[in-house]
């Protein structure tokens, strides 16, 4: 992995701090809705990749812990602490910072078949307010895919390929299990 300026991590965190604006707007809009608190991680699974911007961002901010620190066993994300909380909370990528919302893309093929999912746990608790997913409006949505498309962009410009490497998190720490 080549190390990526710092003018593209400065950009990655703006496009951070967009996401988590839009995402914690409308994680209030569905409060009632959402389940997710601080130390729960049945999302945070191992085997998350993600862009190498992202996974340079995390090697500069976090450097102490991924040298001197031991990733969580496997099973759960390497970041994870023995509280199930996140060690990198205010660096972690992309995917991490939508978790539990509902989502919702289109297919494969660009056809205009909506898909949606969420967390098991949320939809519990939808499905307890006598609602489905499949009823939600859509404004009540992550849409997968633009936000991707940025950070593919962010990633292409930084590394000056077009096809985007993914970085398994775990791999991160130099004491990996």
């Amino acid at each position: 992995m080549t190390p990526i300026r710092e003018e593209f991590l400065l950009r990655l965190e703006a496009i951070h701090q967009q996401v988590d604006g839009l995402a914690d707007s409308l994680a209030e809009t569905l409060a009632e809705r959402l389940v997710c608190r601080r130390g729960c991680s049945s999302c945070c699974i191992d085997d998350l990749t993600v862009f190498e911007v992202e996974a340079e961002l995390i090697k500069s901010r976090c450097g102490d812990l991924l040298s001197g620190g031991q990733p969580a066993d496997r099973g759960g994300c390497a970041f994870l602490d023995d509280q199930g909380a996140c060690r990198i909370y205010r660096w972690r990528p992309y995917v991490c910072r939508t978790q539990g919302l509902p989502l919702r893309w289109f297919d494969d093929e660009g056809q205009a078949v909506e898909m949606r999912d969420i967390c098991p746990l949320n939809d519990e608790a939808i499905t307890a307010l006598g609602e489905n997913l499949s009823d939600l409006d859509s404004e009540k949505f992550w849409t997968i895919g633009p936000w991707e498309g940025k950070l593919a962009t962010l990633q292409a410009e930084a590394s000056g390929r077009f096809e985007p490497t993914r970085i398994p998190l775990r791999s991160l720490f130099l004491n990996s299990r």
